[in-house]
């Protein structure tokens, strides 16, 4: 069974559906720790309710980013971890950091990536009046939002759609996307290999398993 921590710093919503998932037995996988950089992330009350031990590592404790690192590293690694999921993790993590974990991070990111890295995402889809916004699952790299895509899913944008109702639409995928990642993960289907994504030993496309 694979040892998963997590780390949040707001409300925990993906947290939740892999929580949830573990509990139905549909991962192979247990997290052994949620870590947040806010105290105040209401995702950590949804570990505590879940028996999940929390810890809080503030970044403003902290000297600079390599040194917050360094002892969010120690922290992690205490658990034996196989994977670090990062579910609403609002910091930009040193390439030391992404390079110790290579291969053993996922991040979800709410647009099709490779459009619309960083923040604001669904504003700026409106704005560009896409016909379709989403979400994507991917592996860490340095590079912020670039590394490769392991799946996406996408939502229909409509005419008279505000930036929260997209968001919404969007949330609801990103509740299916995360856990199946996770529970490839812990099966050992899914790995990166030389920059590539494989699932089941085959290469997955650039934009994803799901990408059409």
């Amino acid at each position: 069974m694979k040892s998963i921590v997590v780390l949040i710093s707001g409300n925990g919503t993906n947290l939740q559906s892999i929580i949830d998932s573990i509990d139905k037995n549909q991962i192979n996988g247990r997290i052994s720790a949620v870590i947040s950089n806010q105290a105040d992330a209401y995702g950590l009350q949804r570990a505590e309710q879940a028996g999940i031990p929390t810890r809080v590592l503030s970044h403003k404790e902290y000297a600079d980013r390599h040194s917050y690192d360094q002892a969010l590293m120690a922290e992690i690694d205490q658990f034996n971890t196989d994977l670090v999921v990062l579910a609403g993790f609002m910091r930009i993590l040193s390439d030391d950091f992404v390079d110790h974990y290579q291969g053993r991070m996922l991040n979800i990111h709410p647009s099709l990536l490779p459009k619309y890295k960083g923040l604001h995402t669904h504003r700026r889809a409106l704005e560009a009046k896409d016909a379709e916004h989403g979400a994507s699952v991917h592996f860490v790299t340095p590079e912020l939002d670039g590394g490769p895509v392991i799946l996406q899913a996408k939502v229909p944008v409509f005419e008279d759609d505000t930036e929260q109702e997209l968001a919404e639409r969007v949330r609801e995928q990103e509740l299916c996307l995360y856990p199946l990642v996770v529970k490839w993960f812990c099966e050992d289907r899914l790995v990166l290999q030389d920059g590539n994504v494989l699932l089941d030993n085959k290469v997955v496309p650039p934009q994803g398993y799901a990408a059409d």
